[in-house]
């Protein structure tokens, strides 16, 4: 595989992530459900998922790079399992709205299972790593706005969080914007 064309499928896994963090954010919104703690953590761990994917397009592909975004895509799927078996009780009916019958929590799960694969097949079959050019391959215009969108979409996040939990620990169930209610 050609630097280039790593580059182009690491560029489309930002665009990936980005679907995901904007679906979280939209839903947030328009069904009005404030994410809880371990729903904010999945999203973090879905931005460090992108730190990998980043590196490799600032500086080509690397195998300590795919290694960063294995490693947050393990920490996710942990911190899903733990809300996954949170609500696993029948009669639970689970926090927040479902979508297509799983909900949030469920569906983070199975993206960081999805990941977790994908990037393990990656370091295994390590055509894309044999020369390490001391030049990165150019970054295409589709490359770039991909970084840009994860980074907006975090920044959001993060602000939405602010406001959402202000400056002390997050309610485990909230139901106001903390920063907003003063």
């Amino acid at each position: 595989m050609t630097p280039e064309r790593a580059v182009t499928l690491n560029a489309l896994s930002l665009y990936g992530v980005a679907a995901v963090l904007a679906a979280a954010f939209a839903a947030q919104f328009t069904l009005n459900e404030l994410p809880c703690p371990l729903c904010l953590l999945q999203r973090v761990m879905f931005t460090a998922l992108a730190i990998g994917p980043i590196l490799n397009i600032r500086f080509g592909p690397r195998p300590s790079h795919y290694a960063l975004s294995l490693l947050a895509a393990l920490i996710g799927a942990m911190v899903s399992t733990r809300q996954v078996l949170l609500h696993i009780m029948p009669g639970d009916a689970g926090y927040g709205s479902a979508l297509l019958g799983y909900h949030y929590y469920t569906w983070a799960l199975l993206g960081f299972v999805a990941a977790i694969v994908l990037l393990a097949a990656i370091l295994l079959s390590d055509r894309q790593f044999g020369k390490q050019d001391a030049t990165p391959p150019a970054t295409s215009v589709f490359a770039r706005v991909a970084v840009w969108l994860v980074i907006g979409l975090t920044a959001l996040n993060v602000i939405s969080t602010l406001l959402e939990c202000g400056l002390s620990a997050c309610a485990d169930n909230p139901v106001a914007y903390e920063l907003l209610k003063r």
